[in-house]
């Protein structure tokens, strides 16, 4: 028995499911999770010494590589001098100034630790700003794990709820509270203007990931977000941008700079921890000023501005700041999603990729899904076989057809053509 199996066998007598994220237990492509032990640029390697080339990156933060060396001395700086202290740090103030420098649309910024409490904690500002209860969300897209957002959620849900239910995607969510989220159609114009047009005065926000990452990866159409924008102006209602994931890896100012786009709220995570727990949100001074102890919208945190994870998150900005950073991961981003396009089709396989910055979907499907719907139409089982195949080649790829994928900083072209050489052989055996 590997040591990966004998790890997983102990865990699930005191983790439920073994895991401490659910799509981490391989259900939906079957197998055994890989315990991972360390990691480093692209690669990480698991309990029995595996070496992987990661393309996961801890699901985003990890834009530089794995333990890259100045977020490392950052950290080891810090740490001399407390983890915690539960009152404000100088660091606060400037991961704050650097994260409203670059995306001008929030004016203040208020850090958590995840990007579940990012979204929670914005949309009850939006509800104790406006004064409704009304959220508008869209199919396929996952904003974390609170009560009023897990209704036809992505990410882990559509792996394990049932998708053609119109009702909450987890057990233990009142219906009571789902009621107050109505869910529309991703990249249906139409439909939004209708339930504007049915609610005028009631919708307190919509939220919205710009380039959806938990359903697969699936774009907005800029028609989509702009009529979302004019909804909400002319309503009243606050629009949100969950940038949690596509924050300052999709572009440095994010996916609204790449669309123009300027939100009245925006969640923010994963990067900006460097790989650390740190998330934020924040938007226009007006609405923040609602938040305690300036208004009556209570939001608290014993670890926000944690000072390990704003260290690892501040060098992180930094180091993503350097000329061309972006344009350089784009590339070798769009490079291993067109070489995996022409292995395919090389094979006779129905495949389509796409990509967003350093963010890539993969499709077992013909053409690249625009909405929820038409990623569920993907042939999963082939995914699930095309998986196990790079896995065994060394290929560590979200264990999930739902998820989107990552590169980072320090995948090269050898690591690209490693990935690609791999691919041949998985896509010959399906």
């Amino acid at each position: 028995m590997s040591r990966n199996q004998q790890l997983f066998e102990r865990a699930q007598q005191t983790i439920p499911g073994g895991v401490n994220s659910p799509v981490r237990a391989f259900r939906s492509v079957g197998g055994t999770p890989r315990f991972i032990e360390r990691a480093s640029g692209p690669y990480m390697w698991d309990a029995d010494g595996t070496r992987y080339i990661d393309y996961i990156g801890s699901w985003g933060p990890m834009i530089v590589g794995h333990a890259h060396p100045e977020v490392v001395q950052a950290l080891r700086e810090t740490v001399d001098r407390s983890f915690s202290f539960g009152a404000p740090t100088e660091a606060e103030i400037t991961i704050a100034e650097e994260i409203c420098k670059l995306m001008p649309s929030m004016e203040q910024v208020r850090m958590v630790s995840s990007g579940t409490e990012a979204t929670m904690s914005a949309l009850r500002l939006a509800r104790g700003f406006t004064g409704r209860d009304l959220i508008i969300k869209f199919e396929g897209c996952y904003h974390g794990h609170a009560d009023s957002l897990l209704v036809k959620a992505g990410s882990g849900l559509l792996t394990f709820a049932d998708t053609t239910k119109n009702a909450p995607s987890s057990a233990g969510v009142p219906a009571d509270i789902a009621k107050h989220t109505m869910v529309l159609e991703y990249n249906n114009v139409e439909q939004l203007k209708e339930a504007f047009a049915k609610h005028r005065g009631e919708v307190a926000a919509v939220i919205v990931e710009p380039v959806a990452g938990n359903m697969n990866l699936v774009r907005a159409s800029q028609d989509f977000l702009q009529a979302m924008r004019d909804l909400c102006t002319a309503d009243g209602a606050m629009l949100i941008l969950d940038e949690v994931m596509t924050g300052f890896r999709v572009a440095l100012g994010g996916a609204q700079s790449l669309y123009g786009i300027r939100p009245d709220l925006t969640c923010l995570g994963k990067v900006i921890g460097g790989g650390l727990p740190a998330a934020a949100f924040g938007g226009r001074r007006d609405i923040m000023a609602a938040l305690a102890p300036l208004g009556g919208v209570y939001q608290a945190g014993t670890l926000s501005g944690n000072p390990l994870a704003v260290a690892a998150g501040l060098t992180t900005l930094r180091l993503i700041q350097k000329p061309g950073f972006h344009d350089a991961l784009a590339a070798q981003t769009r490079k291993l999603a067109d070489g995996l396009v022409a292995l395919a089709q090389a094979a006779g396989v129905p495949f389509s990729a796409d990509t967003v910055g350093g963010m890539f979907g993969l499709y077992f499907r013909a053409e690249v899904p625009r909405s929820f719907a038409e990623v569920t139409q993907s042939d999963t089982a082939a995914f699930n076989r095309f998986f196990h195949a790079m896995l065994d080649a060394g290929v560590y790829l979200a264990p999930s057809a739902f998820e989107a994928g990552f590169v980072s900083a320090a995948h090269d072209d050898a690591v690209i053509a490693a990935t690609l050489e791999a691919a041949r052989t998985a896509f010959g055996k399906l």
